[in-house]
């Protein structure tokens, strides 16, 4: 009896120890939210919660892209670049080039694609590790954007700018978040490249021995982040009404950030999109709410710095936990 009973109870505190290791990001962002009401009531008004969809809408689709390339044991730094590189190729075409605008959204979709796809193609056959690969295209797509552009903003086609606005009460960028989350999670957990995703993340020799294309596999996953980053440019260039030269700088950052507080491991095999989401949704209230209380941004930096210095720990633990 003392013997089941000790069972019983390691077993209930090993149960604890892993439901917190799995869900430590989706606790923490409902204590955050509590903190948060306590200190400003304005935080849980209708307003506000819609505020924060939108905001999180750009870093959380930029992060589900960024969560295929972690779970495969890359990273991708050029996600914020090719945002903004293609919401600027749509703009040009639509102003410049005189297209129609449903072609000049499809054109700057592609042009994240292929972006992305040169990534890939860098990573997997050029043998670059995807920290410089993507680290140059960060450079270049920015680059790109600002000769397209010639450093100034240019309007959007109308269908971009109706990513940026509403549908009765209901903002658009919500519901493309919401799209994007159900697609980005088909594609990781219900199709073969995702499967593959996972098993090049948990060991790329071995997945190669089991007959998966690696290089392949790696040329896709970069190219989806960059299709990812390509509607996240779009949604924001929608709700500015224009293409930035300067937008989504530093967003790279915030996507891997909410990828690994989400519980993603950076050393791949290992990530959720649900995960990803609420990393997202933590970032994004952890700056709503500072703002709310007048918190300098110098002093957001510090305490998003912290957070994902928390979350890189909480990953080592995580790991641990598992193999255990």
């Amino acid at each position: 009896m003392t013997t089941a009973t000790a069972t019983k109870r390691s077993t209930g505190r090993f149960s604890t120890k892993k439901f917190l290791a799995e869900n430590g990001a989706l606790v923490g962002l409902v204590v955050l939210s509590l903190l948060l009401f306590i200190a400003t009531p304005a935080f849980l008004t209708g307003q506000n919660i819609l505020n924060i969809g939108i905001q999180a809408s750009t870093v959380a689709i930029l992060a589900f892209g960024s969560t295929f390339a972690i779970v495969a044991a890359g990273i991708d730094l050029s996600v914020g670049s090719v945002a903004a590189l293609g919401a600027m190729a749509s703009a040009w075409m639509f102003a410049d080039a005189h297209l129609p605008g449903w072609l000049a959204l499809i054109a700057g979709l592609a042009t994240g694609l292929v972006v992305g796809a040169v990534n890939g193609m860098a990573n997997a056959y050029g043998k670059l590790p995807s920290f410089i690969a993507t680290l140059a295209m960060l450079s270049v797509a920015r680059g790109l954007t600002l000769v397209i552009s010639d450093g100034i903003p240019i309007k959007t086609p109308p269908i971009v700018s109706f990513l940026g606005g509403s549908i009765g009460p209901v903002p658009v960028p919500i519901l493309v978040l919401i799209l994007a989350a159900l697609v980005a999670s088909f594609i990781l957990n219900r199709t073969v490249i995702g499967r593959s995703m996972y098993a090049v993340g948990g060991n790329a020799e071995a997945a190669e021995l089991s007959g998966i294309n690696v290089r392949r596999v790696r040329v896709i996953v970069f190219a989806l982040s960059g299709l990812f980053a390509a509607v996240a440019g779009l949604l924001l260039a929608g709700r500015l009404d224009s293409a930035q030269p300067q937008a989504a700088v530093g967003y790279e950052l915030d996507a891997i950030a909410a990828v690994v507080i989400g519980g993603a491991s950076l050393m791949g095999g290992y990530g959720k999109i649900s995960g990803t989401f609420i990393g997202a949704l933590v970032l994004v209230v952890i700056r709503n709410g500072l703002n709310l209380l007048n918190v300098s941004s110098f002093w957001q930096q510090v305490v998003i710095g912290i957070v994902i210095a928390l979350a890189v720990g909480f990953d080592v633990i995580r790991r641990k936990t598992r193999s255990s």
